[in-house]
Parts: structure tokens; C-alpha cells; sequence
């Protein structure tokens, strides 16, 4: 399936590879970045965090081989990577995917070939992340407790949900959690993040469209509501979707039919619809960038997942479970956390929530355990790990000058990171005339991180004033 939430990474030192390549992919509906270099490569890596990698072999300054080692020796991205060549060999290709390439496409590249291998990789990234997500709400917190029981009632049903919590309180954890009680278990379930898709292509992504609806439509497209046939569509951040888009949702979940788009014949489905945001859609209502009749119609049942901060008795147990988890993951033995260490965590506003927690969980495991003998973190070694520490460290009630269980101090390769992050992104905003949905876009971002980054950063989107 083809999505234009995808991001991919062509590196190569031709030109034309790379400007033909990238005229393919986003005719598809994917966006694209490019390097012509492995050093500019790795540059772009860090901060678009692509889906996919398309990789030249052989390229000045440093072999596509080479490169690739590094890559798969330092855990740099996570993204299947697809070498290329005009000058392959049975050996080449064979040494590529025993370093951890997912594919070889030999030069000149064949447009069928080169799509069904890029749906392919994505396809089987998809399946691996989703064999690694957390499948459960953990914790017994009255509000954890409270939730179960509430998914227990509504899973066996058809009603629609609204999931309603900030970013990172597990809220597609929690959709994931009805579909596994429900009779739909084992039918499809397709996600829609709302946030990442251009407002120009939404459309078509869930409806799909019929051949010669537009340029470049050259056969008929399934849009995401015809994939979840029998099955659930999650649409997640509901709140960003565009009211022209609201309407059209609405029909769906009053009459299950719709149209795709440049089609006249009505389509009917079955299809049981979980949505989900971080906004306040009430407010949206009073605002007017949200529908009441749609608000109405999701809100059959609502499951408020509260953020960490409000269920700091949970701490103990998830961090428990990362820890081991991770620890399979990266070969390392058990480990655990002092008592000091979880009441220093307890203490943390954590914004980032739950994943900001797994996040840091997994550094820690990944940089203080070791594959033999147990360990005991410190104090010392959980300040180290956290994420954008002046943001983590600021303890509930948001005071940036109250006393935190983790003292400041200067860290210098931090501050040259954010320094270049933060030019990054304004060189990307100031090519898309600070147009943020096409910065996101350049960026390989979604707009509602981006917009998150701009106000950590200080950056405001609407000028280079920046503070």
C-alpha cells in the first residue's frame, strides 16, 4: 500500500539517479529527500528519520558498502535500505544483504521494479514495528484500571470511539487493545495519522481514486476505508483533518458509502472507525475548525487516557517492563533501578509521557547494561539519558526554576545539536516560505511535531525573527 506518510532518502552522487528517483516516489504519493553524498546522508538521517533508504554503491569520499556497514554497525536508522548500482555483481548483492540490505536494484532502474520493492520493504518495516509496539496499557492506577474495564464493555461492540489524550499516553496502544478484544480481531486494521498527510491528498488516501482522476492517477487506487473492509480504521490526530474532510467522514460513519475521488459509483463497506487526538475538540467546536454533528458521532464512547504526570504510581511497573524488554532487544542482562531512581522519576513532569519514558528506558539499557553480569542504575546515569533535558527536568506546575531531582549542567554536544537542528529547520521553513505542512513535509515530519519543535526551539513559523 502506498502512502504519502512515507519518507524516503535517495543517496547518490548522479543527479539524474536522483531527480529521476525522486520524480517516481512522489508521483506515488511519497515524499522525498536527497543526499549526494554518504557524509551528507548520514547529516539528513539524524534529522528526518526517513521510512526508507535508497543507497548508491559507488560513490566519491566513501563506498555505498562502506557506508552501509556503518550504518547497520552503529544502529544510525532503522530504515530497510535498498542499494543500487550500474556495476552490480551476483557477489555485490549478496555481500549487501548479509550486511542488512533489504534489496538490490541494478542501474538502469525499471519503474515496476523499483515500486514493488519499495512497497515490499515498507510492508515488512511495517510488520516488524508493529511486532514491537507495547500491545498492552500498563500499570494499576485507578485511571489504567478504569480504562481496561471500559475497553472490556466497548470492544465486543461496533460503536465508535473517541480516544481522546496528550501525544505519547499510548492512545493507539489503547485502539490496538480493542480490536484484540474485539470480534474484528485478525480483519484489518488501518491507520491513518491525519496530521502527516498533505490536506491536498487526504482525500484520496481514504477513499482511494479512479484511474485519470488527476495527473498522474494511471490506474485505480484502493483508498484506506476500502483496506479496512470488515475490519477498523484508526484515525489518529482527527482533530487536523480539514472540515471539507469532516463532512466526508461523516457520510461514512452515517451510511458506510463513498465515492472516490474523479468517480461517480457509490462503494459500500463495513468498517468500525476508532479515532483519536490530543486536542480539545469542544473547543474546535466553538472555534469553528472542528464539526459538532462529526464530534457527536465519534463520541459514542470515550476513553481519556490521562497523561503520566497524573498516574506517577504506574512508573514503577512500566519502567519494569521496558527495562526487560529492551534488554531481549540488545542482548544485555536484567537490570534494575534504585529506590532513589524511581522516586527522582516520579518527580519528573514528563511531557513527552510514555514514550519520552520508554525512551529513555531504552538509552539506558542500550548505554549503561551490559550483556554480562546485573546492573543497578544511578541517579547520575538516568540524567544522562534524558531527552531535551531542560524540557524533561522541569518538575509539575511547569516553574522552570524549581528544584528538580536531576541538577542542570552544560553539555556542550547537546547545544551544537539543537544549534544545528534548529538551522536546519529554518533553512527548510524559509525554502517552503514558511509553509509549515511543507516544511513538516521536507522534513520528513509530521506538521503537529514540527509545530512542537518550532516552540521548543523558539522558532516562530510565520517569520525569520526567530527568538
Amino acid at each position: 500500500m502506498k502512502s504519502c506518510a512515507k519518507h524516503i532518502l535517495i543517496i547518490d552522487d548522479e543527479p539524474s539517479i536522483r531527480q529521476t528517483l525522486a520524480s517516481i516516489l512522489e508521483d506515488e504519493g511519497y515524499t522525498t529527500s536527497a543526499a549526494g553524498s554518504a557524509t551528507e546522508g548520514k547529516q539528513q538521517l539524524f534529522i528526518q528519520r526517513p521510512d526508507l533508504i535508497f543507497l548508491d554503491i559507488w560513490m566519491p569520499e566513501k563506498d555505498g558498502m562502506v557506508f552501509l556497514e556503518e550504518l547497520m554497525t552503529h544502529g544510525w536508522s532503522n530504515a530497510p535500505i535498498l542499494m543500487i548500482s550500474g556495476h552490480g555483481t551476483i557477489e555485490t548483492a549478496v555481500k549487501a544483504t548479509k550486511l542488512g540490505a533489504f534489496d538490490f536494484i541494478e542501474k538502469p532502474l525499471e519503474l515496476n521494479r523499483v515500486l514493488a520493492t519499495v512497497r515490499n520493504a515498507l510492508a515488512f518495516a511495517q510488520s516488524e514495528n508493529q511486532a514491537s509496539k507495547p500491545k498492552m496499557l500498563a500499570g494499576q492506577s485507578a485511571a489504567v484500571v478504569a480504562i481496561r474495564e471500559t475497553i472490556k464493555m466497548i470492544a465486543p461492540t461496533t460503536s465508535s470511539v473517541l480516544i481522546t489524550g496528550e501525544n505519547g499516553t499510548g492512545k493507539e496502544v489503547v485502539a490496538r487493545m480493542i480490536v484484540e478484544a474485539s470480534p474484528r480481531k485478525g480483519k484489518p486494521f488501518i491507520e491513518v495519522n491525519c496530521a502527516a498527510i498533505p490536506e491536498e491528498l487526504i482525500e484520496s488516501e481514504l477513499f482511494g481514486y479512479e484511474k485519470g482522476a488527476f495527473t498522474g492517477a494511471v490506474a485505480q487506487k484502493k483508498g484506506r476505508f476500502d483496506l479496512a473492509h470488515q475490519g477498523t480504521l484508526f484515525l489518529d490526530e482527527i482533530g487536523d483533518m480539514s472540515l471539507k474532510t469532516q463532512a466526508k467522514i461523516l457520510r461514512i460513519l452515517q451510511e458506510q458509502r463513498f465515492e472516490r475521488v474523479g468517480g461517480t459509483q457509490t462503494h459500500t463497506v463495513d468498517v468500525r472507525v476508532l479515532a483519536a487526538t490530543n486536542k480539545d475538540l469542544k473547543l474546535g467546536i466553538q472555534e469553528g475548525w472542528f464539526r459538532e454533528d462529526l464530534f457527536y458521532r465519534l463520541n459514542v464512547v470515550r476513553a481519556q487516557i490521562p497523561p503520566l504526570r497524573d498516574r506517577k504510581e504506574d512508573i514503577p511497573t512500566l519502567c519494569e517492563d521496558f527495562i526487560r524488554e529492551f534488554s531481549r532487544k540488545h542482548a544485555r542482562n536484567q537490570v534494575s533501578l534504585g529506590a532513589e531512581v524511581i522516586q527522582a522519576l516520579k518527580q519528573q513532569a514528563w511531557p513527552g509521557n510514555v514514550r519520552e519514558l520508554r525512551n529513555v528506558m531504552e538509552r539506558l539499557v542500550i548505554f549503561h547494561a551490559t550483556p554480562e553480569g546485573p546492573t543497578v542504575f544511578t541517579r547520575a546515569q538516568v540524567l544522562s539519558q534524558l531527552e531535551e533535558f531542560t524540557d524533561s527536568t522541569t518538575v509539575e506546575g511547569g516553574n522552570p526554576n524549581a528544584s528538580t531531582p536531576f541538577p542542570s549542567e552544560p553539555r556542550s554536544l547537546r547545544e551544537a545539536r539543537i544549534t544545528f537542528e534548529r538551522d536546519f529547520i529554518l533553512q527548510a521553513l524559509k525554502a517552503c516560505d514558511y509553509n509549515v505542512s511543507k516544511a513538516a513535509a521536507r522534513l520528513g515530519m509530521d506538521r503537529t511535531s514540527l509545530y512542537k519543535r518550532l516552540k521548543q526551539l523558539g522558532i516562530d513559523p510565520t517569520s525569520d525573527t526567530s527568538s
